[in-house]
């Protein structure tokens, strides 16, 4: 049986997930996109974790789509099989109930950036390389580097890096926002680890709504962060408890307006 290609390790309150495929720079391939959001149901699944880390083996945090995986797709397939659904994978990633952050230990480019900024935090080293090349190629972002990257870093930082094809480092990167953190050459792990652990010493039911709430002010997954936000609140209430007690018990329901 095949090596599994994302791991998960989970140690206390902290789970970190890593592309693992570094002699292809950890570019991603379709049974790795179905590897990432499955390792993001094992990981959101256990109540024990408050704070998830993602990060790269070898020396890339992630090349982005593996380009043999996709050139010989025809337009249908490619629009659907592996732009959309690698689309639907990064956004699942982006909405994990707690923060995750990117321990950026390499270049981080396309899609590999993309990856980075399903994030809540982003942690590089000094000799990271960060940009949009996908024009270059005759092509255009699909996992979000348009949509997502604007609404976190500004347009004109991703215009900057897709439009004109500058290639930031790290350090160009913080002062843009595109980074939160920029670490020295074989660090961001650590670095990562000890800001899980100040993240993870937070209350962790307000941490999971807060973020919610800063998707919603920032435009991003709207309907799902406002549905679940009022399934807690009413989750919690008399009302929901007296209206499955009648259902189960075939009566009318006594609503008492009870929070």
């Amino acid at each position: 049986m095949a090596e599994p290609r994302i791991r998960i390790d989970i140690d206390g309150p902290v789970a970190t997930i890593t592309v693992a495929r570094p002699e292809k720079l950890n570019a991603f391939d379709i049974d790795m996109l179905k590897e990432l959001s499955a390792a993001c149901d094992t990981v959101e699944a256990n109540a024990t974790v408050r704070v998830a880390i993602l990060t790269g083996e070898g020396k890339a945090f992630s090349a982005g789509g593996d380009i043999r995986a996709w050139a010989g797709m025809e337009a249908n397939e490619f629009g659907h099989a592996w732009v959309r659904f690698g689309h639907r994978v990064f956004e699942r990633l982006a909405t994990l109930r707690m923060p995750l952050i990117a321990a950026v230990n390499g270049h981080a480019l396309g899609g590999g950036l993309e990856l980075a900024a399903a994030a809540d935090i982003r942690i590089a080293e000094t000799q990271v390389k960060i940009g949009l090349p996908e024009a270059g190629l005759g092509m255009v972002p699909g996992w979000s580097g348009t949509q997502r990257l604007v609404k976190r870093f500004g347009a004109q930082a991703v215009r900057r890096m897709l439009l004109g094809g500058e290639v930031l480092t790290a350090a160009e990167a913080a002062t843009l926002g595109i980074v939160d953190q920029v670490v020295e050459t074989g660090t961001a792990v650590e670095a990562a680890r000890a800001y899980a652990a100040r993240i993870a010493a937070r209350g962790p039911a307000a941490t999971e709504i807060s973020k919610l709430m800063i998707a919603v002010a920032n435009g991003e997954d709207n309907g799902a962060a406002v549905e679940a936000l009022g399934s807690i609140l009413v989750a919690k209430t008399g009302d929901l408890k007296e209206g499955v007690a009648a259902f189960t018990g075939k009566r009318p329901a006594d609503f008492k307006g009870e929070w």
